[in-house]
């Protein structure tokens, strides 16, 4: 039978000092940027029109808006840190520290800062992880740090869910 993979971290498997390097990255291209800009109603001319951008801003080009950055990077924390949460708590701090262009390719890491155990339910804790984001040229993008409610190992089923195939043979 085939082995269910870890998708999430219980909170026995949080360590203060981990540093999970989350893969792949992700190049965000100018469909990405355009397409996220109208879902979020966010019509700034930096971020859908190039003429606009090289004439009148500093980078003579289109930056990718930064909740795109944002989203993007705690996507890709998911398996690694939040895919057995409960749910995020809170989000302490979020920097946006350079632009990123059509193009560009994000990576990001996150490092595990503090963990503490539920003082009012004992199948859960509260664990504190910082994400920060960076280019292909190694230059940081983002920072961002927030409080993950996660279940105890034995409280919460490794697969929720997923059904068992029919076996019709």
């Amino acid at each position: 039978m085939g082995e269910a993979r870890r998708f999430g971290r219980y909170f026995e498997d949080f360590e203060i000092g981990d540093v999970y390097k989350h893969w792949p990255g992700k190049t965000i291209t100018e469909y990405d940027d355009h397409l996220f800009c109208m879902i979020t109603m966010n019509h700034h001319p930096l971020h859908t029109d190039a003429h606009y951008a090289e004439t009148s801003t500093q980078f003579k080009r289109n930056v990718v808006v930064g909740n795109l950055v944002y989203s993007l990077a705690l996507g890709m924390s998911v398996p690694d840190v939040s895919g057995k949460a409960i749910g995020n708590l809170e989000v302490e701090s979020l920097q946006h520290k350079a632009p990123m262009f059509h193009g560009d390719t994000l990576y990001a890491e996150t490092s595990v800062l503090d963990k503490k155990e539920s003082s009012s339910k004992p199948d859960r804790g509260v664990v504190t992880v910082e994400t920060r984001g960076y280019n292909q040229d190694g230059v940081e993008v983002l920072y961002f740090r927030r409080k993950v409610l996660v279940p105890k190992r034995g409280s919460a089923e490794e697969q929720p869910g997923r059904p068992e195939p029919k076996d019709e043979r």
